[in-house]
Order: structure tokens, then C-alpha cells, then sequence
């Protein structure tokens, strides 16, 4: 390590801006586990009080991805698009979502998370289907997404791993609402997937991490930033969550109830 961490965090703690270089460094070094948990967890709180700038921010998300591989889809002969949501209870939209529109011919390439805060994750209601595997390899990924049009997984350890350092230490340092934290661990899971654009359903109410529609707006700007960044499409949708959607709530009844949505059926509000 060509760099001291503490002096980073002094750094960004007193409001100062962070160099790409910086940034790179550090991520790297969470990535390899030469930053240990203590110094990435101070850097986290340093962010969540204040915060990243737009070129931080896509330093930050940029780093994140390349702290790993970037899945390459280029056998894939059809738009790869993804869909994200920021989450709420009861939200099993991507669930029924993500096969419905590979059947119309686009490419749903989904690497998903499990629950963050109060809210379960699509790989906890995936994995309440016996035998539901989310640890394919990426060689299986892509196969799949080629094959059939769409594949859910979890990140592998390639993937982003960066992430999967700061998405856990986020849970447990109280950061999670951090607005650039939550939008770079979104886009980095996203942009290494290898999609040409992103449809971000970010959630806004008492049900929702966003409980204001300027925090709403926020996120949904800083990730619209990231995609133009990368050079990738991504359209934002703001949506109301003051009500669990759909009338399951848990991972096993919310499976059961997306597979009546395929079916035809399903609340009003799920369809």
C-alpha cells in the first residue's frame, strides 16, 4: 500500500475533495483487504457526513466496478437492459418483471442484493424457492441471459467486490442512508454486468429508505450521473411506497404471489 488511509479519511472528514487517484487507491485497497474494516468504516462516515461531489461520486463508482470483472455480454444479440429498485416492503416487482420482459425480447442480465435495512433482498425471496441456485458463475450467467433471456444472481466474488466489503459495513456502521453510498453500490453491480442501460425504480414514502421526494430526487439524479458517466442509459422513475405492494409480505408468500402475476393474476398493483 503506496498510501496512508488515514490521511484520505482526514481528508474527506474536513470537506475536502477526493482526486480519482485517491479514490482508486482506497477502493483498491478495500477490494484486496489492505484497508482493514476499522479505516474503511471511518471513510464510510466521513462520506455519510459529507458526502461525495458529482466527479467523487463517479471516481467512487467507477473504482468500485473495476475492483473486480466486468461481465462481457457480447454474445448476447439483444438490448441488455436491467431494472432496479430502491426497495420497500413488499416490493417483488423484479421478481415477475424481469422474465415478463425477456419474453418480449429484451436481454435482463440481474445481479441482485439480499435485505439492507428493513427490507429483504430479491436473492433472500429467490433463495425460499427449494433448489433456487443465486451463485452461478459468470461463464453460467451469460449462458443463461443468452439462452433464455434472463438470469438472477448474486455478485460473485469477482464481481464488484468491493461492494460486497462496503455494502456490508454499511448495514452495520449506520450509513446506509448515505445518498452517494447507496447510489455507487447500485451502479457498481449494475455497469459490471455489462448492460447497455438501467431503469431505476427508486421508491419514495414512509415504506421506502427514500422517505422524502427531494432524497428521492437526489439519488435518482446521482445515479442518473453515474450511467452518463459510463456511458450508459439510465432512466429514472419516481414511485410512491407508503404501502407494502401487493398483499405478501416475506420472502416465500411474496414468490408465491409473483408467480400468480405471471400467471395472469395477482393484486391490482403488482400487474
Amino acid at each position: 500500500m503506496t498510501f496512508l488511509p488515514q490521511e484520505l479519511i482526514r481528508k474527506k472528514r474536513d470537506g475536502r475533495q477526493l482526486t480519482g487517484d485517491e479514490i482508486r487507491a482506497f477502493i483498491a485497497g478495500v477490494a484486496d483487504g489492505s484497508v482493514p474494516d476499522y479505516q474503511t468504516a471511518a471513510m464510510l462516515m466521513a462520506v455519510y457526513f459529507r458526502g461525495l461531489d458529482d466527479d467523487e461520486t463517479a471516481a467512487w463508482a467507477d473504482a468500485m466496478v473495476h475492483s473486480g470483472d466486468v461481465v462481457d455480454l457480447s454474445r448476447v444479440d439483444r438490448p441488455r437492459v436491467d431494472k432496479h429498485s430502491t426497495g420497500g416492503v413488499g416490493d417483488k416487482i423484479s421478481i415477475p418483471l424481469a422474465p415478463a420482459v425477456a419474453a418480449c425480447g429484451v436481454a435482463v442480465p440481474m445481479v441482485s442484493g439480499r435485505g439492507l435495512g428493513h427490507t429483504g433482498g430479491t436473492l433472500d425471496k429467490l433463495e425460499s424457492i427449494p433448489g433456487f441456485r443465486v451463485d452461478l458463475d459468470i461463464d453460467r450467467f451469460v449462458a443463461q441471459v443468452a439462452e433464455l433471456g434472463v438470469c438472477m444472481i448474486g455478485q460473485t466474488d469477482r464481481m464488484a467486490p468491493a461492494d460486497r466489503v462496503l455494502y456490508a459495513l454499511r448495514d452495520v456502521t449506520a450509513t446506509v442512508e448515505s445518498i452517494p453510498l447507496i447510489a455507487t453500490s447500485i451502479m457498481s453491480k449494475k455497469l459490471a454486468e455489462g448492460i447497455d442501460g438501467l431503469v431505476l425504480d427508486c421508491k419514495v414514502g414512509s415504506g421506502a429508505f427514500m422517505k422524502t421526494l427531494d432524497d428521492a430526487r437526489r439519488l435518482a439524479t446521482a445515479i442518473r450521473a453515474i450511467g452518463a458517466a459510463a456511458g450508459k442509459r439510465v432512466t429514472a422513475v419516481l414511485t410512491r411506497m407508503d404501502d407494502p405492494i401487493g398483499d405478501a409480505v416475506g420472502n416465500a408468500v411474496e414468490i408465491a404471489e409473483s408467480v400468480d402475476v405471471l400467471r395472469g393474476g395477482g393484486p391490482a398493483d403488482t400487474r
